[in-house]
């Protein structure tokens, strides 16, 4: 089978797996940005291999003013996040499936906010890395705009402090060493454990224990489709695996599904039409 006809082939399963499905569970990771811009983590060339991750540990930035000096520096400029992405197809067609009353919620290890932005209902989004739209003291707990303390840092703000106390202020993403928020992961748990389909959009799966999230998806007995550039740890349990593009691939996955529910709709007109003749 060529690799036009194998595409289509697991583009077709794919939509039937969708169509059939009742209650969607997208999982998302960083792969499914890229397209908007934002650079990814571990690909090469990613940040990563331009910056020591160990300077991005929770402990670097409580303790270590240079840390914090650099986070800052970074996040003053759009070499480490984009703030002005804006959504691509993947994100578009993630949003349909909530048009069509499938997409029981996204869970997604990005900070980005695109999957709003896209169209998917805010409480519909569990973030499980936190987010980069905005920042928080960690002594009083006010939170602030990221747009407004980049304007801080633009303005010569080499470390910003909480105007309202004098505190640290912190970026609301989880860094490395930080546990994971506590009411997102445990409803992250019990969302994959009761849906009958989960998605992984651009996900390498091995950043845990957010990567657990599709492993208890599949253990409860819920079908897994996998679009991802690269191969994952769970190909070999997934039902479809699309090493493909996230953007282009779900485009094409959506406008299958949506052939196949007009198609199934119109045949059910036409028996009923039939049976009432």
């Amino acid at each position: 089978m060529g690799s036009e006809q194998e595409l289509e082939f697991l583009l077709e399963k794919a939509a039937d797996l969708v169509v059939n499905s009742k209650k969607i569970v997208v999982f998302t990771g960083a792969g499914i940005s890229t397209e908007s811009g934002i650079p990814d983590f571990r690909s090469p060339g990613g940040i990563w291999t331009r910056y020591d991750p160990e300077m991005f540990t929770i402990q670097k930035f409580l303790y270590d003013p240079e840390a914090r000096k650099m986070h800052w520096k970074l996040l003053g400029g759009d070499e480490f996040m984009k703030f002005d992405a804006q959504p691509n197809p993947a994100h578009y067609a993630v949003a349909e499936l909530d048009k069509m009353g499938k997409l029981d919620c996204v869970i997604t290890q990005n900070v980005d906010m695109l999957h709003e932005k896209g169209g998917v209902p805010p409480d519909k989004v569990i973030h499980l890395h936190g987010n980069m739209e905005r920042a928080k003291c960690l002594k009083c707990g006010k939170y602030y705009p990221m747009t407004e303390v980049r304007k801080w840092i633009a303005q010569g703000a080499e470390v910003p402090d909480c105007p309202a106390c004098g505190g640290l202020i912190k970026p609301d993403a989880v860094f490395f060493g930080e546990a994971m928020p506590v009411w997102e992961t445990s409803e992250a748990q019990h969302r994959v454990q009761s849906c009958d389909l989960c998605i992984v959009i651009g996900s390498s799966l091995v950043v845990y224990p957010a990567a657990l999230m599709p492993q208890y998806a599949v253990q409860s007995g819920a079908r897994l489709i996998i679009v991802n550039r690269d191969a994952t740890e769970l190909d070999r349990v997934a039902d479809v695996c699309i090493h493909a593009s996230a953007g282009e691939t779900m485009s094409k996955l959506i406008k299958r599904v949506k052939e196949k529910i007009a198609t199934h709709t119109s045949k059910g007109t036409l028996h009923r039409q039939k049976g009432k003749a």
